[in-house]
């Protein structure tokens, strides 16, 4: 059934077409032949009754006339027969002649002539005949025939020829599918033979196939990387861990050479107020995520140099081996002008795309030194890859915004990488994109990729309708793909997450010790009912919204004055720029202002800690507290939400999560609202505070399960596998063109 699909289909196909041009030549030629037919019938009959008519028209004898007429038109093939006068009025006819038909005629009264007409159960053909070219006064003989006969006959030759075409169309693909069988029946039998005898074995057999000898190793591995693959998918399913993603890069990515790229170093050297040089690594789930796949492959890390040591610590190629107590992987630094980091970073990065892709109705601003600058920096990182690439096929995974150019750069000098890009911030819809006048360069940037992922599906659709509006693509919607100049590039969701569990966590108090530490440190009553905001200050995180929530709060519910209690904490970002500079100083007044209304002696509703906070502080406060509200205005995803989550293993508390936030695509047990909605975020905050902790725990415990199963390892662990497949299909794409050569 297989090979009759597979050689016989496009045979049908091909005869089905032949038929579909054939049918409309064979109606036109049917009807040509009996409409000549008809008129040489009516040329018969005229002749015939020419010289008894011309009599009877000349003596007057109409009832005669009517007579002939009638016997006339009893043939089965004549409807009817009139005598249309000088004037071209019909004068006699037979009893069938349709009261709709006149006399008239396109070649004039005295001319032989014939037309069809159309009436409505079918169409005639309308013949007349002068009866004296001496007498025009005799008029003409009108004989119409009947033409539905045409139609039958003409659908009779169709299905004469539709069956005959079947039928050649049953032969001949019987007689392909039966070449075919036994070509692959042969070629099953050499392949048989070539996967069951060792390899020397089959090389010195007489019955190898010398065009399937090159190839048998390659397709001996094929199937054993697929078979690890199938029983690494079986076994990887539920626990994602650091040693997962080894067993991942194990089995299905053996002997990878794995090059990561990102803005932000895993391990900075600054030095301290005494001089002496520390280490700092910074609290980000990217580090956290692809940390693992750098170690156990040993692979390097390139990124910004952004250290006030770092050059200090690198050797002379801008290496140095981490993590410094026990070095199993390279990171390579790269240095950037005060220039370099003005336009790519502070410019075009966080001036540029950051507003464009955050509809937080801040103007994106795009200066053309900027852009020259972006495409400088994002060339000396792509050549940097290149230089640390060992092998022609690397792994290379590019994070984020400031990269958008460097996958297409890598890909013009390692043709054979398989380059995994995340886009870790939101991608808005194709219209709010469409006002970077650099958004085709941006495109055909991020689609040298093998694999572009984002957060969250939207973002997945709102890239796909991106790159079909600006730019010339194939797009399979189906299987999420964009191929441009011959390269495809797979579009994915993936979800980033954090570690589980979280490492913050260990060596964390029970939560009623780290309520009354945090209650303690900030001089409040055990009977405060505490919520906390975790963020830096960006006019992305909505934090002025959510202080005027809590005004709504106190107004509506004036019972929460003196009970209710948030700290906001908001580590100053970016304040080189005045965008940052202006919402951190609109932040401190609002909740100046609030305080002011709603404070009293020793109580405030609102304390903003305006300062960097480590990890291990955060989880303590988010242990202390009742509940957690993350209003961003716009989010890719937010590692706070789940890390809240994450901070509950006594299952209390009440996360309140915007809707604008790609968490709130996975933690719908949260109270999703609208931050720019303050009355809602208000109501949902009042209903937060009054839920009963039955209802919480069933909440949190939904919650804390989705984060551990979905955590940061299976966020890479996904890519990597999907990377694997890409490289396989590769390989096989790559064995079956050599096969094909051969023949």
């Amino acid at each position: 059934m297989r090979l009759l699909l597979r050689f016989g289909a496009p045979l049908v196909a091909v005869l089905a077409v032949l038929a579909a041009l054939l049918t409309p030549v064979a109606d036109h030629l049917v009807s040509r032949w009996f409409q000549h037919d008809v008129e040489m019938r009516s040329r018969l009959i005229f002749s015939s009754v020419h010289d008894s008519l011309t009599e009877l028209m000349r003596s007057s004898s109409n009832k005669e006339i009517k007579t002939l007429f009638d016997r006339i038109a009893e043939d089965e093939r004549v409807l009817a027969v009139g005598w249309c006068g000088p004037d071209a009025k019909l004068r006699l006819a037979s009893k069938n002649w349709p009261r709709v038909l006149t006399c008239r005629s396109n070649s004039g009264p005295l001319t032989q002539s014939f037309h069809t007409e159309s009436l409505t159960h079918g169409s005639v053909l309308h013949g007349l005949f002068p009866l004296s070219a001496e007498e025009p006064s005799l008029g003409q003989l009108a004989i119409l025939h009947d033409l539905t006969f045409i139609e039958r006959r003409s659908l009779t030759a169709r299905l004469y020829i539709m069956g005959f075409l079947v039928l050649l169309a049953i032969a001949a693909a019987s007689v392909t599918v039966l070449m075919a069988q036994l070509t692959l029946r042969g070629w099953i039998k050499s392949v048989r033979m070539a996967l069951n005898a060792p390899a020397s074995d089959y090389r010195q057999s007489q019955g190898a196939d010398p065009q399937l000898v090159p190839m048998m190793g390659e397709i001996r591995q094929l199937l054993r990387d697929l078979d690890i693959s199938r029983r690494t998918a079986t076994g990887i399913r539920v626990d994602w861990s650091p040693d997962t993603l080894r067993q991942v890069l194990d089995n299905e990515l053996p002997g990878v050479d794995v090059l990561v790229l990102s803005n932000r170093e895993p391990y900075i050297h600054n030095r301290d107020a005494s001089g002496n040089i520390a280490m700092q690594r910074p609290a980000s789930g990217l580090v956290t995520a692809l940390e693992p796949i750098t170690r156990a492959c040993r692979g390097t890390w390139v990124a910004h140099g952004s250290g006030s040591a770092d050059r200090e610590t690198v050797d002379g190629n801008d290496h140095i081996g981490v993590p410094p107590d026990d070095p199993v992987y390279t990171l390579r630094r790269v240095w950037l002008s005060e220039d370099e980091q003005n336009g790519y970073y502070y410019g075009l990065s966080n001036e540029g795309l950051w507003p464009l892709c955050h509809i937080t109705y801040v103007r994106p601003v795009f200066r053309e030194q900027d852009w020259e600058q972006y495409v400088s920096v994002n060339r000396k990182f792509a050549e940097a890859i290149v230089t640390e690439a060992k092998r022609p096929d690397p792994l290379v995974l590019v994070q984020d915004y400031h990269f958008a150019l460097a996958p297409r750069m890598i890909r013009e000098r390692l043709p054979d990488a398989t380059i995994i890009t995340f886009w870790h911030i939101p991608w808005p819809n194709s219209e709010v994109f469409g006002i970077c006048p650099w958004r085709e360069a941006i495109l055909n940037g991020l689609l040298g990729s093998s694999v572009i992922g984002f957060h969250t599906q939207l973002h997945c659709n709102n890239f796909i309708e991106t790159a079909d509006r600006f730019i010339e693509c194939h797009i399979d919607r189906e299987q999420s793909t964009i191929s441009v100049g011959g390269h495809c590039a797979l579009v994915r969701p993936y979800p980033i997450s954090i570690d589980w569990p979280p490492a913050a966590l260990k060596g964390q108090a029970p939560v009623s010790e780290c309520r009354s530490a945090v209650l303690d440190r900030y001089h409040l009553p055990k009977a405060t009912l505490l919520a906390v905001g975790v963020e830096r200050f960006d006019f992305t995180k909505g934090i002025p919204d959510r202080f005027r929530a809590v005004e709504l709060l106190l107004e509506k519910h004036p019972e929460w004055i003196g009970r209710f209690v948030l700290i906001q904490v908001a580590a100053p970002s970016r304040s080189k720029l005045a965008v940052y500079q202006d919402i951190q100083n609109e932040t401190i007044m609002i909740a100046e202002q609030i305080n002011q209304r709603f404070g009293r002696a020793g109580y405030k509703p609102i304390i903003l800690v305006a300062q960097h906070h480590e990890p291990e502080q955060v989880y303590e406060l988010f242990r202390a507290a009742d509940l957690c509200i993350v209003s961003s205005l716009h989010d890719g995803m937010n590692l706070v939400a789940k890390e809240f989550v994450a901070a509950r293993d006594d299952e209390q508390g009440v996360l309140i999560l915007s809707t604008f936030a790609g968490a709130s695509r996975e933690l719908m047990e949260a109270l999703i609202v609208n931050p720019f909605d303050a009355k809602a975020t208000s109501d949902a905050i009042d209903q937060a505070l009054r839920m009963a902790p039955g209802l919480q725990a069933e909440r949190m415990h939904l919650m804390r399960e989705m984060v551990s199963e979905n955590n940061v390892y299976y966020w890479a662990g996904r890519m990597l596998l999907d990377a694997s497949r890409i490289r396989k299909r590769g390989r096989i794409e790559s064995s079956i063109a050599k096969a094909s050569g051969a023949l």
